[in-house]
């Protein structure tokens, strides 16, 4: 016989589809954003987006030298990180702790664990929880889209020195201001003035938000182009958007003067951004079938819990990275059925002996 036979493991058709490739994908799908961020913003939001990213970038290869690891950084992951922490800041936020933020995503939220896919939490939410903490007054001031000058100066605080607090930038908003501007997040103004925006601004990007938050439609056009080439899985931002319509749905119809709508809960702050790039981040998501409808049904709905009953505006954040640290969990409790077995429910997967369980 001149034929011959080999023997491998599963998986045994290759998708074609490296880290690398998945990663510049995912790269790609984020440059329109942090394109119409800077069309918002002008200079400062593009030295916020450098700065994280270089800065991600920076700190990933030092990790990587000092853990001897390789230092390149051709699996794009560093950069994802450093864009997509860019684009959940505001647009006044200082460079420096932009930097700060940066260097934390990836010590704490990735070097941390053991580098690129032994992550437990999103590196970039990782990161955005620090400054959240650190930097409260900063974190929560706000600029108006589309203010003139943009392309030619930068905002005032962008450029504050390295622990040195910010200036006020009452006087600097009041000249630059656009009609409706209110100083406040849709978020904030729901919950501390029972104000709801209108659908139109956030369609128009019009909307007080983070650089990255302005625009749903958009958000969801990048993601339908990962999930036409395989590099999403699309029932993880299904999942959370449609737990948080639904649980949103039944407080609206519950009390309708107390609790807004389900569009404005879908449109604004950071759900959207957050239910397609960052839940579906693969090394913090589960893998099971039914877990990963479970995974997002659980951010979706905890992002509304948050919001209306929590102390914050916003809950996005908060509930991906609780589902981060549940993931591992919901894949054990969500086995796939094995063939030729009749399906098990959860019943029978704590009644199993320890040494049985998967």
């Amino acid at each position: 016989m001149t034929s011959r036979i080999e023997l491998r493991a599963a998986p045994h058709v290759s998708k074609g589809a490296s880290v690398e490739r998945i990663m510049f994908n995912v790269v790609v799908a984020l440059l329109p954003i942090c394109a119409f961020a800077v069309v918002q913003y002008g200079l400062s939001a593009l030295a916020l987006i450098v700065t994280t990213t270089l800065t991600c970038m920076a700190s990933e290869r030092l990790f990587n030298r000092l853990a001897g690891r390789p230092a390149a950084l051709s699996d794009w992951s560093a950069a994802i990180t450093g864009l997509l922490l860019a684009l959940t800041l505001p647009p006044a936020f200082p460079l420096w702790m932009a930097a700060v933020a940066g260097f934390v995503a990836i010590a704490l939220g990735k070097a941390l664990f053991g580098g690129i896919g032994y992550n437990v939490f999103n590196p970039a939410l990782v990161g955005r929880a620090f400054v959240q903490a650190a930097f409260p007054a900063a974190i929560t001031t706000w600029v108006p889209a589309y203010y003139d000058g943009r392309f030619t100066a930068f905002i005032p605080t962008t450029l504050t020195a390295p622990l040195m607090t910010p200036p006020n930038l009452s006087e600097w908003v009041g000249r630059h201001a656009v009609d409706g501007f209110t100083g406040a997040t849709p978020m904030a103004r729901w919950k501390f003035e029972n104000q709801i925006a209108e659908v139109g601004d956030f369609l128009s990007g019009m909307a007080t938000a983070s650089v990255g938050e302005t625009s749903a439609p958009l958000i969801l056009i990048c993601g339908l182009f990962l999930a036409v080439r395989g590099f999403l899985d699309w029932r993880i931002p299904v999942a959370v958007l449609g737990s948080a319509m639904l649980l949103a749905l039944v407080f609206h119809l519950a009390d309708p003067g107390r609790y807004p709508p389900p569009v404005f809960v879908l449109l604004s702050g950071g759900l959207v951004l957050g239910a397609v790039f960052m839940a579906t981040d693969m090394a913090t998501s589960p893998v099971t079938p039914l877990g990963v409808w479970l995974y997002g049904a659980l951010i979706g709905a905890l992002t509304v819990v948050i919001r209306y009953f929590g102390g914050l505006t916003e809950g996005v954040m908060y509930a991906i990275l609780i589902g981060n640290a549940l993931a591992p969990l919901l894949d054990q409790l969500t086995p796939p059925r094995v063939f030729g077995q009749a399906r098990g429910g959860l019943r029978d997967h704590f009644r199993r002996k320890p040494e049985t369980r998967p």
